[in-house]
């Protein structure tokens, strides 16, 4: 028995260590769940206080880690790919950065409580050039603190924890609940995303090859293509569909007086079916505005080989940096 319930700790302390590191990775997965818990399992056994501070420690490090310094390397294209993943399709880089910047280093130490912020703030960190020992220090601390806050409540609120398992005698088998709760999780997202694409369907969507021949054609003149994309230009290396102009959606109400009246508004971005694309219509069609969403965004028209163009360097956002 002895050695079964240390294989089954064995067993619980990988899955703790593997469920942090995939939320500090940046998949949406309830890290903050499986650290009640093991704090719940810590107090009753089988688990061990130090081992579940230390697995689940090790996990959002090397996460966060991972997530550093691909920022380092790949600059904003990262981020770009987190929104898009993240659970709200339609996050902006631009405001992160700017909030992140603005209140100071020491938001490392609360990133994690804060939906959004949570798996931006380490490749923000990368990216914005903050000192690698700063950066491991400060996000120790916030790393520390998060799993303290929930693994301390499950160690606390044992007794309720143990009776919302109940019927469960081994940790093993919560911890089996714990990923299948989960999964359920990420599929329910993408059941409510579906179910959000009813909306979609009211909004005319065109594939690549129809914007490109009425753009190139003699008949161009009568549409205009903007690049909606939450994320905007944060590279010198960014490229857009020839021809299309920039369009802040996080800023939309500013915009709309300039915008043709007589001209099909045609809109792309990179968001998981066309999420920021389908908003501004919605807001330009609100305004009487003719519009449509181009069918699969930028990936699309670049698989379909269509024409691209570097972003001027006017059009390219500079974000801070702590260098």
């Amino acid at each position: 028995m002895h050695t079964l319930v240390a294989n089954l700790a064995q067993h619980g302390y990988s899955i703790l260590f593997a469920l942090v590191f995939a939320e500090a990775a940046g998949f949406p997965v309830p890290a903050a769940l499986a650290l009640l818990v093991a704090g719940g399992a810590s107090a009753k056994g089988p688990l061990q206080p130090g081992f579940v501070l230390l697995s689940a420690l090790a996990g959002m490090l090397l996460g966060d880690l991972f997530l550093f310094l691909l920022g380092r390397h790949t600059g904003w294209w990262l981020l770009g790919i987190l929104c898009r993943l993240s659970m709200n399709p339609e996050s902006c880089i631009l405001r992160s950065a700017e909030s992140f910047y603005r209140r100071g280093r020491t938001l490392l130490l609360f990133a994690k409580f804060v939906p959004g912020i949570n798996t931006l703030a380490p490749p923000l960190a990368g990216s914005m050039n903050m000192r690698f020992p700063e950066f491991l220090a400060l996000d120790f601390a916030g790393a520390s603190l998060y799993i303290l806050v929930y693994s301390g409540a499950g160690f606390v609120f044992s007794d309720f924890l143990a009776t919302v398992t109940a019927g469960y005698q081994t940790v093993g088998r919560v911890f089996t609940w714990v990923v299948a709760i989960s999964i359920a999780i990420y599929f329910g997202y993408h059941i409510i995303l579906r179910l959000k694409s009813r909306e979609v369907r009211a909004v005319r969507r065109l594939p690549p090859s129809e914007i490109a021949r009425r753009l190139y054609s003699e008949l161009g003149g009568n549409i205009a293509v903007f690049d909606v994309r939450s994320h905007g230009y944060y590279s010198q290396k960014a490229f857009r569909i020839k021809g299309s102009v920039r369009l802040e959606p996080n800023t939309l109400p500013h915009h709309l007086q300039s915008l043709p009246k007589d001209k099909e508004i045609v809109l792309y971005c990179t968001c998981i079916r066309d999420a920021t694309s389908v908003r501004v219509a919605h807001v330009l069609r609100e305004h009487g505005l003719l519009c449509c969403v181009l069918e699969g965004g930028l990936r699309a028209w670049k698989k379909a080989g269509l024409p691209l163009e570097t972003v001027p360097e006017e059009d390219v956002v500079m974000l801070p940096t702590f260098s």
